[in-house]
């Protein structure tokens, strides 16, 4: 029998599980791991920081439905990582995190790299295990794979010694193979609470449906559409749950938003949670008198905030939807039952009419809207919405927040952002996941009749900083990822629309000037960003006006190399300093801290 090393039955228990795609970064001594995995036929995605390499594998597990797997060095390389691993927890999406360390019999004497990975991630993990011996990495390998994605995804972390990786195993027939993890179990709702459920909701008279990115993740959209066609129910979309139902649909009450929340009295709440995003479920932006019902395959999230524990239920939407849809038996809600839909209507159009005038504004440099406007009608006309042919990745305080209104999703996972940990730095590492999940020879994600996707990522200056060299990345891998970067020199805002007031502001500051000086928000000014991208390889293309706007998009959306657009806007120095989906979520009197 050929001598088996300790690297080679790493690959082949991946290879073995239906792994076809690895993100990370190598060195010593997991690069021999990398390498086997590639003679197998695994794609390796190297990346230029381990942080985004992470967030690519969280992505991808959310994008294609099964753990993203992220392969790193030990020590600093699994701290860099630890963004992905939060990342992985907050949001709820399956990974695989596998990192290199120092050899056992070297523990505690200052090895190379040395950290105890295992301590550190346990309690952020669903599992962090060392394989004991070479003959037990299988079985290891396939429990944390199955840990990872089973009941409410996250992480699951495994300690690769350096001993490990290179250790010989004499007789191939000592290992075990691996076998492919079947789909997680699907949960359902008892007939008990079933009945009380339809029972609430026929009984509402301003009904309202959320659906969150679990509803995506959970590819339940056939069902979800079929309950909404039937029942009636306006629904309103979480950021990243766009497009389970089209944004297109006449019961969409995306623009009505504050409406939708202040008036409902029942709220089916599919794949979400009552968090910061869902301002907790809490008034003023709720009614003090509405019922949610929530569905999550996770115990511990019913009851969390505002939800009454005797509505949850603990099941797979999968499921759970279509058992919703049968106990309704044809039922479906009447609008004359109150004012709640036409107030509905009449939000809409108050607010479509606000966006469409902020985006008529004619200004040099542009404003946000402006700037998406002209951006989103040259996109829509080089490929329809309903076309499912972007994907679209957003980032950045002001970015994420203004565009998530802007650009229509009419199919489910087509849109990516920094979700439920706000994470900026998630962009670039997102629009190389998606575009491996959708566009790899033989790729793990669909959604819509178009099958190849260009990836479009909207990136505020301060986001887009926090992994720009992945430019590199896709270069080297010839992704023609179209990224625009909405320059406004600042974090949420720059500190002038004139060149020379801020040399002004960044000589006070060299000079020690307590006024007048660069504040803590402060960004160069003008970044040539685009230039990135000439660098490695790409295209770059700056624009200053709407025409030109609109040409460098089509030239950008048309090219076949990495592209990146330099979009300068206004630096926005009057605005107030907050980040939209926070404005509201005041403490309540009386419930201050008590230090």
């Amino acid at each position: 029998m050929a001598e088996l090393n300790g690297a080679r039955i790493i690959a082949r228990a991946l290879h073995d599980l239906g792994v076809t795609v690895l993100f990370g970064i190598v060195g010593i001594p997991v690069v021999e791991v990398a390498e086997e995995a590639i003679n197998l036929g695994i794609r390796f995605i190297g990346f230029r920081n381990e942080q985004a390499a992470s967030y690519a594998a969280t992505a991808y597990g959310y994008l294609t439905g099964r753990p993203g797997v992220c392969l790193v060095v030990g020590g600093p390389g699994v701290l860099h990582a630890m963004a992905g691993v939060g990342n992985s927890h907050a949001n709820a999406f399956p990974l695989l995190l596998m990192a290199g360390s120092s050899e056992t019999h070297l523990v505690s004497r200052g090895a190379f790299q040395e950290l105890d990975a295992i301590s550190l991630l346990t309690p952020h993990t669903k599992l962090a295990i060392r394989p004991p011996s070479l003959e037990s990495i299988p079985a290891i390998m396939q429990n944390a794979y199955r840990r990872s994605w089973y009941g409410r995804p996250g992480t699951s972390f495994v300690d690769l010694p350096a001993d490990l990786i290179q250790g010989i195993v004499e007789d191939n027939e000592e290992i075990q193979s691996t076998t492919i993890v079947s789909d997680p179990p699907k949960g359902a709702a008892d007939d008990t609470k079933l009945f009380k459920i339809v029972h609430l909701l026929k009984g509402a008279k301003a009904p309202l449906i959320v659906i969150g990115k679990g509803a995506a993740y959970a590819k339940a959209e056939g069902p979800i559409r079929a309950l909404i066609d039937a029942s009636q129910i306006p629904f309103l979309p979480t950021p990243m749950g766009k497009g389970v139902i089209a944004d297109s649909h006449p019961l969409n009450t995306a623009s009505a938003r504050s409406t939708a929340l202040k008036e409902a009295d029942v709220v089916l709440i599919l794949g979400a949670r009552l968090n910061w995003i869902l301002h907790f479920g809490d008034a003023p932006k709720w009614s003090l008198k509405v019922k949610f019902i929530q569905v999550d395959i996770s115990p511990e999230e019913i009851g969390s905030n505002a939800e009454d524990v005797s509505l949850g239920i603990i099941g797979d939407i999968s499921v759970v939807v279509p058992q919703l849809f049968s106990a309704l038996d044809s039922w479906s809600y009447k609008p004359s039952l109150s004012l709640y839909s036409s107030h509905l209507s009449v939000a809409k159009s108050k607010n479509e009419n606000l966006a469409a005038k902020e985006a008529s504004k004619q200004t040099i440099p542009m404003n946000y809207a402006e700037a998406f406007s002209t951006i989103k009608q040259t996109l829509c006309i080089l490929s329809p919405p309903d076309e499912g042919g972007i994907v679209y990745v957003s980032e950045g305080a002001n970015t994420m927040d203004i565009s998530r209104s802007i650009f229509p999703v009419e199919h489910p996972r087509l849109r990516l952002d920094a979700g439920t940990y706000a994470t900026m730095g998630v962009g670039l590492g997102y629009a190389l996941a998606a575009h491996v999940a959708y566009n790899a020879p033989s790729p793990e994600a669909q959604s819509g009749p178009c099958l190849r996707k260009k990836i479009v990522a909207l990136e505020g200056d301060s986001a887009f900083g926090f992994s720009a060299m992945e430019i590199e990345t896709m270069s080297r891998y010839n992704m023609d990822i179209l990224i625009f970067v909405l320059n406004n020199g600042g974090v949420y805002h720059g500190d002038s629309d004139d060149a020379n007031a801020w040399l002004d502001m960044q000589k006070r500051t060299k000079a020690g000037d307590k006024q007048g000086g660069l504040r803590s928000t402060s960004l160069g000014w003008e970044v040539g960003y685009e230039k990135i991208a000439e660098a490695c390889g790409g295209l770059g293309l700056l624009a200053r006006t709407p025409n030109e706007l609109e040409r460098v998009t089509r030239e950008g959306f048309q090219s076949q190399k990495v592209c990146v657009i330099n979009v300068m806007i206004e630096a926005g120095t009057t605005k107030k300093l907050e980040f939209g989906w926070q404005a509201s979520s005041k403490q309540p009197k009386g419930k201050g801290a008590k230090l």
